[in-house]
């Protein structure tokens, strides 16, 4: 007891209340959030120690702006974990200057309020002792506490690479040791590259990722006697969550938030080993819808790139279906203009495309990106209804946005489960049973062919590869004759070529990927980005996942999905490289440049404005997000803004995000519009560095509505074109 008084006071005590913030604390944390591994308290205690010797006799006013950063970075690593099941990258500490993001978290919307208030407290006994102790000298401490951060990274280093690890990143890291494994990471590639000379790098060969490969054996003699199709794409849903892919894989995930799902899915056929190749909905509606693999990195989606293209759109599952005589529609419970939906849908091949404005049945809940499952699929059920009125038959796609983040549900939800995101998963499933329930009593399901899966997923905490796994339901009138479990390898860049081999119409050469429909009896090649992992399956039996720290690791795994899997070894350098090289490949499927690009983004619409704004990505008036700028390029912007009602008045602001960050761009911050007074504005911005995830917010509120007739946004070299380049118009003009 006398030595422990001893250490809280002067001149001790502010390196005890040192050590406890940075030491004691986060292994507490670490043990209440579950998250176990030795490593991980490893590296807590690493990034710990050299916080102590490098701020113990530091000023308060150098120490404190270090600690704030550092806590900030542990509660965004526990707020993004709870919320998608990834750590944090780069991109992400964008977050800790953005002023919208801090405004919020300190208003107390923490999804783990506890901790941000534990390291509150830490932090201000931290301060109360500097300012207690101010006048005594701080005792120096040994130099040989210099050697303690050194040997405990380097052992955790010695261990990653012995014997690496596959569990969750933030289980092996916390958020500066990763920032920091990953500068070294990218020193040693460029090393490497150094001493491997003038290598001269092959090609990879891409013929088993991008070829169309229908050399299966049909499961139906005959084609599908279905008349309709209708795609059911649930938003973040793992296939972890389906009792029978859980089962047929053997997961050690046991948690049956979706029985209504697993239920379905006894009477359908499952594919278990569904890969999801990319994070955000228009990238899995692109894959799934387009036969191709989106951006394996955070590129401008290929949804916006296809504004582009003439041809290539043509080839689409509803273009295709269109023109054998389906009528083609799409419904989502959100507003259609976040990621330009409102132009991609009908440029894919929609015939009608219809979003949040199409509801009037009430809401159950206010949720802040639109309609609660429950009442989308009420409202879904009435849209059914009324094609099956029609003589032609239907293509119905629908996208639920319940299971987004911040995952809203009623409140006897809430109360029975222990998170709002388990919360919201019960009450899409529920939602969920009734459609299908609703469904069978029309007799639909005796002449549609229905499709169950996700856009994305949300991620499960401590299942391996959750961000991948994804899942198909199948139900179809020739069910008895399909098998419940499917064996093969799938994913979203197969389930165009799927729908149009059940009906045994011609496939397009330019589609990708294998039939659901055909038993194949080799393995295939298939690719996946998420959670910041790069992910290739050689359909060989060997499954390789390159990380943050640009090293690749190897196991033996006869799929691709898999509770566990038979680790190899890793390597980096030119196989590394490699794989890569694939991913970028892939990328460029569409376009090969990102430069020259001119998108519109602007149409005749009238939109409603709202009294005030809420949030910079729900109320975004158009679709230009996540765009990519090519170092060296300019950016011009174009538009025209008008009020409707010549009585009213509206209240315009633009900004813009790079990696969720606001860029300035010396815009005023508020713009009055009118009818009389349209808002026009021509301007540009260098791109010194390339660009990623760029997105344009145009905002505004007031009363009436306003019409966003130009918005266009032009990539190219510097000084190629002036305002008044009749071709840029023309072009610009033809892609709207």
């Amino acid at each position: 007891m006398n030595l422990f008084r001893h250490w809280l006071q002067p001149p001790h005590a502010r390196l005890s209340a040192l050590i406890t913030l940075v030491l004691i604390v986060p292994l507490c944390l670490r043990t209440a959030l579950g998250w176990f591994n030795p490593l991980g308290y490893l590296s807590d205690l690493a990034i710990g120690s050299l916080l102590v010797v490098l701020l113990h006799r530091r000023a308060w006013w150098l120490a404190l702006p270090v600690l704030l950063v550092w806590g900030l970075m542990s509660v965004a690593t526990a707020e993004l974990v709870s919320a998608v099941g990834r750590l944090p990258n780069a991109g992400d500490l964008n977050y800790l200057i953005d002023p919208q993001f801090v405004e919020k978290s300190t208003s107390g919307s923490f999804a783990q309020p506890w901790l941000a208030a534990a390291l509150g407290l830490g932090l201000v006994a931290w301060l109360i002792t500097q300012w207690a102790g101010r006048s005594t000298p701080r005792p120096a401490l040994p130099r040989k506490a210099w050697a303690v951060p050194l040997l405990l990274l380097l052992g955790h280093w010695g261990v990653q690479n012995l014997a690496p690890s596959d569990a969750d990143q933030w289980r092996l890291f916390n958020l500066p040791h990763q920032l920091l494994a990953a500068g070294v990471g990218e020193v040693q590639m460029r090393t490497e590259e150094w001493l491997e000379g003038d290598v001269v790098e092959t090609a990879p060969q891409m013929a088993g990722l991008t070829q169309l490969d229908l050399n299966g054996q049909k499961i139906l003699a005959e084609p599908g006697r279905a008349r309709n199709v209708l795609i059911i794409a649930l938003e973040g849903i793992p296939g972890a969550y389906v009792q029978a892919n859980r089962q047929a894989l053997h997961s050690s995930y046991q948690e049956n938030l979706m029985p209504n799902l697993s239920h379905w899915a006894e009477r359908g056929m499952n594919t278990p080993d569904y890969v999801l190749h990319s994070h955000q909905t228009i990238r899995g509606l692109y894959a799934m819808l387009c036969g191709d693999y989106d951006k394996l990195d955070n590129g401008t989606p290929k949804g916006v790139e296809m504004l582009t293209q003439s041809e290539r759109n043509q080839a689409c599952l509803p273009a295709q279906l269109r023109k054998h005589g389906f009528a083609t529609h799409y419904l989502q419970g959100a507003g259609l203009r976040f990621m330009a939906k409102d132009k991609i849908m009908p440029h894919i091949g929609f015939d009608t495309t219809l979003g949040l404005d199409w509801f009037t049945n009430a809401s159950y809940l206010d949720f802040p990106w639109g309609k609660d499952d429950k009442a989308f699929f009420e409202g879904a059920l009435d849209y059914v209804g009324q094609l099956k009125t029609q003589q032609q038959p239907w293509m119905l796609t629908l996208l639920t946005v319940g299971t987004h983040q911040p995952y809203s549900a009623p409140e006897d939800y809430l109360q029975r489960y222990d998170t709002p995101k388990q919360a919201a998963v019960a009450y899409l499933d529920d939602a969920l049973g009734n459609f299908l329930s609703g469904l069978e009593q029309q007799g639909v399901l005796q002449d549609t062919l229905v499709m169950i899966t996700s856009d994305e997923s949300h991620g499960i905490d401590g299942v391996r590869l959750a961000s991948s796994w994804g899942f198909n339901l199948t139900l179809a009138p020739e069910q008895a004759q399909l098998p419940n479990i499917n064996p093969g390898v799938y994913g979203h860049v197969d389930l165009s070529t799927s729908v149009l081999d059940y009906f045994a119409l011609p496939v397009p050469p330019s589609l990708s990927g294998r039939s659901l429909f055909r038993d194949y009896e080799t393995g295939r090649e298939i690719m996946s980005y998420t959670n910041g992992n790069l992910r290739y399956h050689d359909g060989q039996g060997t499954f390789t996942e390159c990380d943050f720290q640009q090293r690749c690791r190897y196991y033996t795994s006869e799929g691709f999905i898999a509770d566990r899997a038979v680790y190899g070894g890793q390597y980096g350098g030119l196989r590394a490289r490699q794989i890569t090289a694939r991913a970028e490949a892939l990328d460029r499927t569409l376009l090969r440049t990102a430069l020259n690009q001119h998108y519109q983004f602007g149409s005749p619409a009238i939109i409603p404005l709202q009294a005030q704004i809420k949030d910079d990505w729900a109320d975004n008036l158009i679709g230009a997000q996540y765009l990519e700028m090519p170092k060296g390029s300019q950016t011009r912007v174009r538009l025209t803004v008008r009020a409707v009602d010549p009585q009213q008045t509206a209240y315009i602001l633009l900004k813009a995000k790079e990696l969720e960050q606001d860029v300035p761009l010396g815009l005023p911050e508020e713009m009055m519009v009118t009818a009389d007074q349209p808002l026009e504005m021509d301007f540009s911005f260098d791109n010194p560095e390339s660009r990623k995830a760029f997105s344009f917010h145009l905002l505004g509120y007031g009363l009436g509505a306003v019409e966003v007739s130009d918005f266009t946004v032009i990539t190219e070299e510097p000084g190629q074109a002036q305002p008044q380049d009749e071709a840029v118009d023309e072009e610009i003009a033809h892609s709207s």
